[in-house]
Order: structure tokens, then sequence, then C-alpha cells
């Protein structure tokens, strides 16, 4: 018997042994021919050893047929810029995306503490033209990884630098990655198909940029908020100056459960800058917070920007407005089951030639200061407004001359009814008041 015992213990403590002696030989990357790792390419992980040649050497190592570059725990410096190859991934230690908001609040995790971490140098002081920090291409994707821009300062007027990343060619992937402090976050223009999915940080001067794409784009949870600083001379540079979604030409772009808080424009609708044309667009579930401007559009295609489910909060600047539709706008603009509210002047400020529709949208809030200020004020174009629920006790709508169709119907509204009419073609009927 007591030999028996003695062989289990002996096979216990071999087996236990074997167990640890696994653990110690663990590689940091998976042991396939497809998975290399930055270190074995000569890339410190230190946080002071510039690591762009040796992370750009492993990606390169794969030829045209592709692999998967892991960047293991640690702090890589990159004090130049990456060009990911086709068919190549660059992969952190994240499988979801981090915060790290230890800058600015005390106790939190600040960059570079876990998982992977890279320190953006390059560029400093150049904007949107200079080269970007990285370029994803053709079937390419960059993921699981925290970019940091260290040298700048949380409590100044912030420096330039150009795009953190840029999407090319067809199907690039941007996945799981806390862009923490970006100037310019995401250049997504010129490409095909691109997804990126559940991305966040503080862009400090444009966050993501669309232009130029003839395939369908796909954008979700993507969260813009000051969880780097919100110092007063930098956060209100960022209100006066940042565009949280900037989108030009598209050929439809899907985007889903999106946000912004504290910019000076939450989502920007404008003609192309590199081709020809405007955007449409699926849009659902997107919100802006504490914006000067929510929604501003310079331009939509005909076949109109579709905004459902959204959530939009105006309350600063010198004149905070939830929508501005501006004089050049000829497309389709359309609002369902939206909630505006936040103390702004305006709800929607409406020009141009196109048609804008609001259905099924709550309005909390407006006219803050007590001037009589109408929720929607349009000055030209067609107006549709139906269905919609107007709860603070202020004019609703007021409808210039200049306005060739509208249709206002089957609204609820709190207190008396206060719509002016001078519509040249309009149906104003069975919207209900309250008597107080």
């Amino acid at each position: 018997m007591k030999k028996l015992i003695i062989a289990v213990l002996l096979i216990l403590g071999v087996t236990s042994l074997s167990a640890q002696q696994r653990n110690v030989d663990i590689q940091p990357y998976a042991e396939s021919k497809d998975v290399v790792s930055a270190l074995n390419f000569g890339a410190k992980a230190d946080g002071k050893t510039d690591d762009t040649k040796a992370i750009q050497k492993a990606m390169d190592s794969f030829g045209s047929r592709g692999g998967t570059v892991y960047l293991p725990n640690g702090t890589y410096l990159i004090a130049g810029s990456l060009n990911i190859p086709q068919a190549v991934t660059l992969k952190g230690a994240f499988e979801s995306v981090p915060a790290h908001n230890g800058i600015r609040d005390k106790g939190l995790p600040k960059p570079g503490e876990d998982g992977t971490t890279l320190l953006i140098t390059g560029n400093k002081g150049k904007d949107i033209d200079a080269t970007p920090a990285i370029t994803i291409n053709t079937n390419s994707t960059l993921k699981g990884i925290v970019m940091y821009w260290p040298l700048q300062d949380p409590d100044k007027v912030p420096d330039a630098y150009p795009w953190g990343v840029a999407m090319k060619g067809k199907n690039p992937a941007l996945l799981d990655v806390e862009m923490l402090n970006p100037y310019n976050a995401i250049d997504a223009s010129h490409n095909e198909r691109a997804l990126i999915r559940n991305i966040s940080g503080q862009p400090l001067r444009r966050g993501i940029y669309i232009d130029a794409i003839y395939d369908i784009g796909r954008i979700e949870n993507v969260h813009w908020n000051p969880w780097w600083s919100m110092r007063p001379t930098l956060y209100n540079w960022q209100r006066q100056h940042g565009e949280a979604f900037i989108f030009e030409r598209t050929d439809w772009h899907y985007v889903l459960n999106t946000f912004c808080f504290g910019y000076n424009v939450g989502y920007k609708f404008g003609a192309s800058q590199g081709s020809t044309g405007s955007c449409n667009g699926n849009f659902l579930g997107i919100g802006a917070d504490a914006c000067h401007t929510s929604v501003k559009v310079e331009q939509s295609a005909a076949y109109g920007i579709l905004i459902t489910n959204g959530e939009f909060v105006a309350m600063h600047g010198d004149d905070p407005t939830m929508v501005e539709v501006t004089a050049a706008n000829k497309g389709n603009v359309r609002f369902m089951n939206s909630a505006f509210w936040g103390p702004c002047n305006q709800i929607a400020k409406i020009d141009g030639l196109g048609t804008v529709g609001f259905s099924d949208c709550i309005f909390v809030q407006w006219d803050r200061n007590n001037e009589g200020r109408a929720a929607i004020q349009a000055n030209s174009g067609t107006v549709l407004v139906r269905g919609c629920d107007f709860i603070h006790n202020s004019p609703q709508i007021i409808l210039k001359n200049a306005v060739d169709r509208a249709i206002i119907s089957e609204n609820t509204i709190k207190g008396k009814i206060r719509i002016e009419n001078n519509a040249k073609n309009s149906f104003v009927n069975g919207n209900l008041g309250t008597d107080n």
C-alpha cells in the first residue's frame, strides 16, 4: 500500500512539474508558421527603443501570402510610420477595445500599464497631408492595441499630427483599437468595404473622415469620449474646432452605434473634396452629446441620409443647434424615432433646396434664453414633420415664405400650438396641443 501511495505521489509530482515546465516554455505567440512575434525581429517593447523598423520587417517577412505579426504585452515606440502589407494582420494582446483614462482620472489604468501600447511620436507638427502613423491595405487588419501620442500636452492647445490610421485598398479592417488622444484619428477615404469596429478614444481635431467610397463601408461601435483630457485650454479648443465624424462622397455607408462628446460638430455631411458627389447612408443608433452642432448637413445625396434611433444634445457655443442644414444642400435628410434634448437655441435650422424630414421624434428642450425661438426654423426647401412630440412650451415650427412644400401633421405639443406658416404649399393638420 505504501508503495502505491508513493507511486501516485511521484506521478502527481511529475505531472505538476510538467505543467510548470510548459508554463515556462510558452511562447509569446501562436506556434504557427503564419504567426510571428515582432520580438523575434528585433522589437524591444521597452517604450524607449524605436521599434518601427523591426515591426515593419516582421510584417514584410510574409511576402504576398500574408500572415499575422503579434505584438506581445509591452510598449512599442513608433517614431516613424508603419505600412501593413496586403493580407497581413498586426495584432496586439487585447481581444476587446480597452480604456486608459488614468491620465485624466487617478487610480485608473494609464497607457502602457497593460496590454499592447504603441507610442506614436512621428511627424509632430504636421497635419493630414503627412504620412499616417499606420496605413492598412487590401485585406489587412490592425487590432487589439492602444495608440497613444505621449508628446501631446493635456493642458495645452494640441499639436498637429497626421492621421493615426489610414485605410486604403479593398477590405481593410480596424478592430478593437483604442486611439486615446490622436489629433487626427482615422482616414477611411479612397477604399472599398472598409470595416471599422469597436474603436474608442478622444480625437482632438478629426475623428473619422469618409470620402470617395464607391462600395459599401461599415462603421460599428465607435465612441469618442474625453477620457484623456477635459482640462480647459485643450478641451475648449476641441469644442471650437473638433469634428467627430465627417462624411463626404459615399455609395451607401452603414453606421451603427456611434457616439461623440464635446465637439464643434458631431456628424458633418459635405460635398466631396476628393471626387464628386456627397453622402448617402444608413445611420442607426448614433449619438452626439455636448456639441455645438450635433448634425451639420452641407450636402446630401438624393438617395438620402437616413438617421434612425438617434440621440442628440447641443448646449455649448454661441448658437447651440441640434441640426443645421445649409443653403448648399439639395438632397434628402430624414430623422426617424430620434430624441433631441439639452438647453439649445433651436432643434433645427433648415436652408437649401432639399427635403428634411422628422418622423416620430421627441423634442425636449430648445429656446434656452426664452427668446421665442421655434424648435424647427425652416427657411427654404421641403419640410416634413409628422408624429413628433414637442415637450417644451415654446414655439414649435416656423415656415418662411421660401419653403416650397411642407407637411406638418399629427404632432403632439405641450401648450398652445404655435406654428407660423408662410410656406408656398403646405398641409398643416391634426396637431394636438394642451391647455398649459
